[in-house]
């Protein structure tokens, strides 16, 4: 069993989530319940699959959520693309969003293959 709030991969992934927060609050009022929300449910995905799967009797369980963090992670990727092609979000803003989701989805791919060596 792992404690979730101690895995450096969930502590990013929370200060990630507010980090969508913050920027979808400039979103245009419209997209309130399209591209803010979806963006904003992966998120917020991420880290509690993490903290879900923390919660699984075995390895080879923890390891299936860390997957579907790493979904929620590669779904939001895809939205903050869309978001610029909308021009809700700026190139600088981007790169930076996309360089810190990249960071965390190298931290779940290498947290899950260390996961399943273990199973």
């Amino acid at each position: 069993m792992h404690n979730f709030k101690e895995l450096k991969v969930w502590q990013d992934s929370m200060k990630y989530c507010q980090s969508i927060y913050e920027i979808t609050k400039r979103f245009p009022e419209s997209e309130r319940f399209g591209l803010t929300n979806q963006m904003r449910r992966a998120s917020v995905s991420i880290p509690s699959n993490i903290a879900e799967g923390t919660g699984r009797g075995s390895d080879k369980d923890f390891s299936k959520f860390i997957s579907y963090s790493l979904g929620s992670s590669y779904e939001l990727e895809t939205q903050l693309l869309i978001a610029f092609d909308l021009e809700f979000i700026l190139q600088n803003d981007l790169n930076v969003l996309l360089d810190d989701l990249m960071r965390i989805q190298k931290m779940l791919n290498k947290f899950n293959e260390h996961l399943k060596s273990k199973s």
